[in-house]
């Protein structure tokens, strides 16, 4: 009488709370009773039967049968032989296996694969943003669910359409942190949006839990509507787009084959789109903010400068900059300098030269002139010569004396 009325009550109590079922794949909410019913046993003792249990609390087979002992708090064989867990949590899930033979001898089995869920609250955004500038990236704000088992996933959507991170103008970052006691997931997800120009005057956003098991309804949060700001500044505190040329190395001079860097700077947001142009004509490149020339050779040379166009600001071309090969014009300066030295050098030769020559022709033509004297002398050929010796002599003695008298 006292085990009928406990099974009654056992009865009572899981009609009330438990889930009796006879499926093979079950899901069971964390912290409620389950009961697992073994097909084929008898209602009432005597009974043959046994549980077979692996679960996250077994190394190995756990063996329970109606006359064993409740295996602590985590499990017991009903009276009925169903096999009852008081309050299923995460270590519950696994395999039930239960094999049980008929009065009449006719052996049945079963088998269960359990899982286990637990619905978090309803999930919230933290730190919503108020407004949105169209053109820079902004943070919409932080979506953080906590205690769901498994964990799930949280999602964002824009007037009722998902979002879809695509890393320029959604970006999403995502963090998935499990409690160590309890097993429980909490899951966060960061919203960033750059909106552009025709974007939805007032949007609206919300985030969306969905549970990991099918047939659970996914949980949104409150909406939030940031106010949205134009990206243009007022004209009258408009700043203008200043583009500046800087060239490596500093001053363009670069020696035949080595590398010029020319970089474009336009600050401003958005971003600018940069050409470049070369001796007036632009150069068909791709949009780069950065010129590498390497190698340089003599076609490289020239004047060079870059074009910012900004979509408010419109475009704006930067100083030029010249680019000069600084072994080929040192080698025509050389040249040119070596030619005028050896023409001079050449022409200083020359005279000198010459004067040398002449010297030598009045030397020798003045020594010739005194040889020819000094034979005279010594041969006399006649008398008559003799006589014109001697007349030569008087005349050359008053010369003497004039040149000495001319002295001072």
């Amino acid at each position: 009488m006292a085990a009928g009325t406990a099974a009654g009550a056992w009865v009572l109590i899981l009609g009330l709370w438990g889930s009796v079922v006879g499926g093979q794949n079950i899901t069971a909410h964390i912290g409620e009773p389950l009961v697992l019913n073994c097909r084929g046993a008898p209602r009432k003792p005597p009974q043959q039967l046994e549980w077979k249990l692996n679960t996250g609390r077994t190394e190995a087979w756990k063996v329970l049968s109606p006359q064993g002992s409740p295996w602590e708090s985590v499990a017991r064989v009903l009276p009925n032989g169903s096999l009852l867990l008081p309050a299923v949590g995460i270590q519950d899930e696994g395999t039930f296996r239960c094999r049980a033979m008929s009065r009449r001898g006719k052996e049945a089995k079963s088998n269960y694969r359990v899982r286990v869920y637990e619905i978090p609250g309803k999930p919230e955004i933290v730190d919503p943003a108020s407004e949105l500038t169209v053109g820079v990236p902004t943070k919409v704000g932080t979506c953080v669910s906590e205690g769901s088992y498994p964990a799930g996933t949280l999602s964002w959507h824009l007037d009722g359409k998902p979002l879809i991170p695509d890393g320029k103008g959604v970006l999403v970052k995502e963090e998935t942190r499990r409690h160590p006691e309890s097993g429980l997931f909490t899951l966060q997800s960061e919203l960033i949006v750059t909106l552009a120009q025709g974007d939805a005057a007032g949007p609206t956003f919300f985030c969306s839990f969905s549970p990991a098991l099918p047939r659970h309804r996914a949980l949104n949060t409150a909406p939030i509507q940031p106010i949205v700001r134009s990206g243009r500044i007022p004209s009258s505190e408009s700043v203008p787009l200043e583009v500046q040329l800087l060239i490596e190395p500093e001053g363009g001079v670069v020696s035949q084959g080595g590398t010029v860097t020319l970089t474009c700077e336009a600050p401003a947001q958005p971003p600018s789109q940069i050409h470049w142009i070369k001796n007036g004509i632009p150069l068909p490149l791709p949009l780069s903010p950065v010129l590498l020339i390497p190698e340089v050779g003599p076609q490289d040379e020239g004047t060079y400068s870059c074009v910012a166009t900004h979509p408010s600001q419109g475009a704006k071309e930067s100083p030029a900059v010249n680019v000069v090969i600084e072994t080929g014009e040192e080698g025509r300066a050389a040249g040119s300098v070596g030619g005028s030295g050896l023409g001079t050098l050449a022409l200083a030769l020359g005279i000198l030269g010459g004067l040398g020559l002449a010297a030598l022709l009045i030397g020798a033509i003045m020594w010739r002139k005194r040889q020819h004297r000094g034979e005279e002398r010594k041969a006399p050929e006649n008398q008559e010569e003799e006589e014109e010796r001697a007349e030569l002599n008087q005349s050359e003695e008053p010369d003497a004396a004039e040149s000495g008298g001319g002295g001072p």
